[in-house]
């Protein structure tokens, strides 16, 4: 009801299609800046021990050396640590160079 200026619903619905529009695309622009942000400051994760720790072995190793653990019990969880470092190893894809 403009009064002659012809503003009807079809042009109202163009209207609200046209702002739906915008808003979409001012959304996605959003959440593609926020993931490249994330991307760019994220650390990469690795699965590596870290470097300044020591290894379960050698952490089995001191508590030994103190005298923490018997003899049999050190045998028995070395025989532990290394049947699960094997199956890890057999786990992991091995990658090859083309």
């Amino acid at each position: 009801m403009m009064w002659g200026y012809g503003f009807d619903w079809s042009s109202m619905t163009l209207m609200m299609l046209g702002s739906t529009l915008w808003v979409l695309v001012v959304v996605v622009l959003a959440w593609a800046l926020i993931r490249w942000l994330n991307k760019r400051t994220a650390t990469p994760q690795t699965q590596t021990r870290p470097v300044s720790g020591p290894t379960a072995i050698e952490i089995l190793r001191q508590r030994y050396a103190r005298g923490e653990i018997d003899v049999t019990t050190f045998e028995q969880m070395q025989e532990r640590l290394e049947a699960s470092s094997d199956s890890l190893q057999k786990s992991r894809p091995e990658t090859t160079v083309r």
